[in-house]
């Protein structure tokens, strides 16, 4: 893992649960009202529900069922109970994490643009970086949307290079999971792994990132 690299970024892309935002006790507590709804006496723990993140609500919600019940009948019943409860509660107990914010404005300071690419519903994904970074302008906001795969397929990443008109080598993709770092390996650019996120920083040394880093100022090593 090395420090720097031959070109100045352009532009980071962010994933967003696990890396700019602590979302996990907002996400459990939709998942064990939709359980309830649906007539499910299983009740997640946040550190339960950290395992089931990271490829979709979709995925949440099966993974978050009791076994052999995931039956489209059932998976339907639970998105029409988890949407409109994550969508009133959904910023009760998400908070950036520690040195996001003045990270963020540090790079917006110096002109570097700013995108986020999330398996989390279009939506959602713009309501939370809205409410939660009102001073930062992401100038590419992507969240899962219909017919579009989602990671760790580099189809979001290669709509925001296409917008941003930059060299793959201008872009550095920041995450916490391997689905990230899959992501960033799939869309050939460069990537950096957090390790305050949901994921252990030993999922995601296989992909071999640029560094894997523990404060979120240590990105600004990286971006020269």
């Amino acid at each position: 893992m090395e420090e720097g690299n031959n070109t100045m970024k352009r532009l980071i892309i962010f994933d967003l649960d696990g890396t700019l935002l602590n979302t996990l006790g907002d996400l459990t507590c939709a998942v064990n009202y939709a359980l309830k709804q649906c007539g499910f006496l299983v009740q997640h723990t946040p550190e339960t529900v950290r395992t089931f993140v990271g490829n979709g609500i979709g995925k949440l919600l099966e993974r978050s069922l009791p076994e052999h019940h995931n039956t489209e009948e059932i998976m339907q019943q639970m998105r029409q109970s988890f949407f409109p409860y994550y969508q009133e509660h959904g910023a009760e107990l998400t908070a950036p994490y520690e040195g996001i914010i003045s990270l963020l404005e540090q790079l917006q300071a110096r002109g570097i643009r700013l995108a986020v690419a999330s398996n989390k519903v279009q939506d959602a994904t713009e309501t939370l970086v809205h409410h939660y970074f009102p001073t930062i302008h992401f100038a590419h906001i992507y969240g899962q949307r219909p017919d579009v795969p989602i990671k760790p397929d580099p189809t979001i990443v290669y709509d925001i290079l296409d917008e941003a008109g930059l060299d793959k080598s201008e872009v550095l993709y920041v995450g916490d999971s391997d689905v990230d770092m899959l992501t960033a390996q799939n869309a050939q650019i460069s990537a950096i792994g957090v390790s305050w996120g949901f994921r252990h920083p030993s999922d995601l040394i296989p992909f071999s990132p640029l560094a894997i880093i523990d404060e979120a100022n240590e990105l600004l090593r990286y971006i020269d």
